[in-house]
């Protein structure tokens, strides 16, 4: 027997013990999130934009930014930072910096003055640009985004439902759009990222990516009525598994070259998010959908001469 055949063969007879994969992830994911809860007071790690503090606009050609962060964070090693290239028509303008509100605006300025020199201008010049961002303000706007992204589920959820009209196959595809969403807030936290702005729309993103998948599955295996379940979820497999790489191959390449921070965290999300949404959708829904089916296979196959059709609904 082949590799193929013996992978195909785990995955048509096992698909129940392949189920236990993604549970774990899920499990796992759950107390990494209850951990940073309960060690941070968050459920994700949070950037400057989303805590408030200070902020510095530079009109410098200076471009180092990930040495510009290391030297501020060598200086505040309890700080969190963000640093940005600012452009026009593809061109340099100058810097932003944003520090959170532990430091003093007079020793991060001089901070900036030393790692940049001449780069940037006198300290009395740096003072006139420099700014705040409330707290509260960023808090209001998490608040208001997490809001987003709960509304945004719910309604994904409602449209699931209506378009199915059964309840089991359309929970499978909510459970796995929650399980991407809640395993990437891990995996996320695990590699110490810090979520700002661009991020939360990346996740609003990543609702509507995994829902893809999940709604191509369940359409190809209860709406179909040629071949096996097994068939007809592998037909599915080949549309999106092709959907899935060539998205992942995009985001990993915007991700290699993109020289903004915030493009570089939107595309780590996703890419964290659809390498999950493979497990997610083509071991955990698959099985879910085929133990509810399997049931009623025997049954409708004795009604009719070609065992093939007995899959259908």
């Amino acid at each position: 027997m082949g590799i193929k055949k013996k992978l195909l063969h785990i995955y048509d007879v096992h698909y129940k013990k392949l189920l236990w994969i993604p549970i774990i992830i899920l499990i796992l994911s759950i107390v990494q999130i209850g951990y940073q809860i309960n060690t941070t007071g968050d459920f994700i790690g949070k950037g400057v934009s989303l805590k408030g503090g200070l902020s510095v606009q530079i009109d410098t050609l200076y471009s180092d930014v990930t040495g510009l962060k290391e030297h501020l964070i060598s200086d505040f090693p309890n700080e969190d930072f963000d640093v940005r290239l600012l452009t026009k028509t593809g061109k340099q303008t100058g810097l932003i910096i944003e520090a959170t509100e532990g430091i003093k605006p007079e020793a991060l300025l001089k901070s900036v003055k030393d790692k940049l020199g001449d780069a940037a201008p006198e300290l009395e010049d740096l003072a006139e640009s420099l700014g705040t961002v409330s707290p509260r303000f960023s808090e209001g706007f998490f608040r208001t985004a997490i809001i987003a992204v709960l509304v945004a589920f719910a309604f994904m959820g409602l449209v699931v439902f209506y378009y199915f009209r059964i309840p089991i196959p359309s929970l499978a595809v909510i459970l796995c759009a929650f399980s991407d969403i809640v395993c990437s807030i891990a995996i996320f936290n695990l590699l110490g990222g810090k979520l700002g702005t661009g991020g939360v729309a990346a996740f609003l993103m990543l609702i509507g990516y995994s829902v893809d998948t999940d709604i191509l599955l369940s359409t190809r295996v209860l709406k179909h009525g040629h071949g096996t379940i097994l068939e007809r979820i592998l037909d599915a497999m080949k549309t999106g598994m092709t959907m899935s790489i060539t998205t992942i191959a995009a985001v990993t390449v915007g991700l290699i070259f993109s020289q903004s921070e915030v493009l570089k965290q939107i595309f780590t999300i996703l890419l964290i998010g659809l390498s999950l949404d493979v497990i997610m959708t083509w071991l955990q829904n698959t099985a879910i959908l085929r133990w509810y089916l399997e049931p009623k296979k025997p049954k409708e196959e004795g009604a009719g001469e070609e065992p093939k059709s007995g899959d259908q609904q």
